[in-house]
């Protein structure tokens, strides 16, 4: 497995400055006790699959969670089911001492002549963990939480929205009663987003706020239909989640398209690189749910609440399901020509429900964990060999430098290089965060890409960050490449 690889070379790496050590499987023993000790810390074994039915139930009660509906009915609408969830985000944060901040998070919508037909209050469920040495640098875990039938603009009949999205929404839920029972460095954001069916509004509006607040946003997981393991066709995948990741980035400039023809990075944005790194952590766990990569920013002709995160620069994926069932998405509650339609909980893979749960917990808790991804260069013009260069991060006490050939899918991490950039202080090393780190590949830039991820005691590791022009894990203003 991939991160017992890593774990093993991790712990065996020198504490030097400026020491590389070449990682290989072969040359380092597996490390039973460190991996027993891992397992049994493994928050995603404590995922429940009772829990995640019970909230089912709760909010397909509502009738419909259109956009639309009801702000005021106590029973019935949005606004009935935007309460209790941040009731129950309330619950959940009393649990763990108060370590949630609850809040609406929301704005008036003006009319759009589209799918917004008058001003309208889109509401979202926001709770957050603040991290305990990082908290400006955050992770988003989101699903959205309206729901529809046939007629986008129907906000009348009944619309449960079981996978789309309730399956995502309890997801959420679940995440914050698990990891609020932990501490972390960074911060975690669960948000279940209203507008989506409407335009992808409360994505929207979640993202200005992260913005203006200065935020720095290491992840976006976009949990969109993660409930049932059947299409229309009858076919069927209940191994795999599809992740969907955008190739040139949203916020490009020419600037950044002119520098991506001379130096590369048209596979290597932000989004792409959490994609691969999901990939990893799955891998992790060959009896868990596996990832199959889908690398482009959604599906054919469609959107989902990672677009407006991807459009300001933050890094953002779509997890979602292997295959789609459209008899049971968009559609009227009916049977027509002995066919029955409409999104309800009978339709629903629980068990796929639970493993694609306990997926994004175990990622969420790894993402929270790790450092920042650095912001890397490479300089390989008119040479024989690669200068990488990058930025110390906070918290990080080691880094990896992987390469690819420039036609290859996936990172090598088994010839991965390990370097500790520390000064030791006493007993304890302080990292160099801040500091401008290099490392020589002996090998051609033309032929190669490098990038470079960041590990905090552990070890945790975060995704890599290329060294390509529009490859940190930052909007472009902040990134001094472009």
């Amino acid at each position: 497995m991939r991160r017992s690889i890593l774990t093993a070379a991790l712990a065996a790496a020198p504490l030097a400055l400026f020491a590389a050590t070449p990682l290989n499987a072969h040359n380092h023993d597996h490390d039973d006790d460190r991996d027993g000790a891992q397992a049994a810390d493994d928050p995603g074994l404590e995922v429940s699959e009772e829990r995640l039915r019970a909230d089912m139930d709760t909010i397909v009660g509502f009738g419909t969670r259109h956009t639309l509906s009801s702000q005021t009915d106590p029973e019935r609408g949005i606004g009935a089911a935007v309460d209790w969830a941040l009731a129950e985000f309330g619950r959940i944060g009393a649990e763990c001492g108060g370590c949630l901040d609850v809040m609406p998070v929301g704005r008036v919508v003006e009319a759009d002549g589209r799918r917004i037909p008058e001003p309208t209050l889109i509401r979202n469920a926001v709770a957050i963990q603040r991290g305990t040495e990082r908290p400006d640098e955050v992770i988003i875990v989101q699903a959205h939480y309206d729901s529809r039938v046939t007629d986008a603009m129907n906000a009348t009949d009944d619309a449960p929205g079981a996978n789309d999205d309730g399956s995502g929404s309890v997801m959420v839920l679940e995440a914050a009663r698990i990891l609020s029972q932990r501490e972390y460095p960074s911060t975690i954001i669960y948000a279940l987003l209203t507008g989506e069916e409407q335009g992808l509004y409360g994505a929207g509006i979640l993202a200005d706020s992260v913005a203006e607040q200065g935020m720095t946003v290491k992840a976006v997981l976009n949990n969109d239909m993660i409930g049932n393991s059947c299409g229309s066709d009858g076919f069927c995948d209940a191994e795999h989640v599809r992740v969907f990741s955008e190739g040139l980035r949203a916020d490009s400039t020419p600037q950044l398209r002119a520098a991506q023809r001379r130096f590369g990075g048209e596979n290597d944005s932000p989004g792409r690189n959490l994609s691969r790194w999901l990939n990893s952590v799955a891998e992790d766990f060959p009896d868990g749910m596996q990832v199959r990569q889908i690398w482009r920013t959604d599906r054919m002709g469609r959107g989902g609440d990672q677009i407006p995160f991807l459009d300001r620069g933050y890094p953002a994926v779509r997890v979602t399901v292997a295959v789609e069932d459209y008899e049971h998405q968009h559609q009227d509650l009916r049977v027509e020509d002995g066919i029955t339609y409409g999104d309800t909980v009978d339709e629903l893979d629980f068990d796929y429900l639970t493993r694609s749960s306990v997926l994004n917990v175990r990622a969420l808790d790894r993402l929270a964990s790790a450092p920042m991804p650095p912001q890397v260069t490479a300089d390989a013009a008119v040479r024989t060999d690669t200068l990488v260069e990058w930025q110390g991060v906070e918290g990080a006490t080691t880094y990896l430098v992987v390469k690819r050939r420039t036609d290859e899918s996936d990172w090598r991490w088994d010839e991965a290089a390990i370097l500790s950039f520390e000064t030791p202080v006493g007993d304890d090393p302080t990292p160099m965060a801040g500091r401008e780190l290099t490392y020589t590949a002996p090998l051609r830039g033309d032929d190669w890409i490098f990038g470079v991820a960041s590990c905090s005691f552990g070890p945790v590791c975060s995704p890599v960050s290329s060294a390509v022009p529009g490859g940190a894990f930052y909007p472009l203003e902040g990134d001094s490449e472009d």
